[in-house]
């Protein structure tokens, strides 16, 4: 496999039901963070997540495929061109 440094923003709007299920599809996924920071804003009912993650393009698509299909979540990632 083939896999490359990049990072993934992901900003839940609302639905407090899918913060629980994005940290469950994270934990899923852990072996591919390096690192992680979260920060929510109450006052908005907002919450932003970035990601370090080293991975296939695969393994990015299914985790971002999954996360953006919850309700009020939008995912965006960012991968290098070389490999590692």
């Amino acid at each position: 496999m083939v896999n490359r440094i990049g990072i993934i923003a992901i900003i839940i709007e609302g639905h407090k039901e899918s913060v629980a299920r994005v940290n469950a599809i994270l934990s899923e996924y852990s072996e591919l963070v390096h690192a992680r920071m979260g920060v929510p804003n109450h006052e908005k009912d907002l919450n932003v997540i970035s990601l370090v993650v080293e991975a296939t393009n695969e393994q990015v698509g299914a985790m971002t495929g999954r996360l953006g299909n919850l309700p009020g979540v939008t995912v965006k990632s960012m991968m290098t061109n070389k490999t590692y």
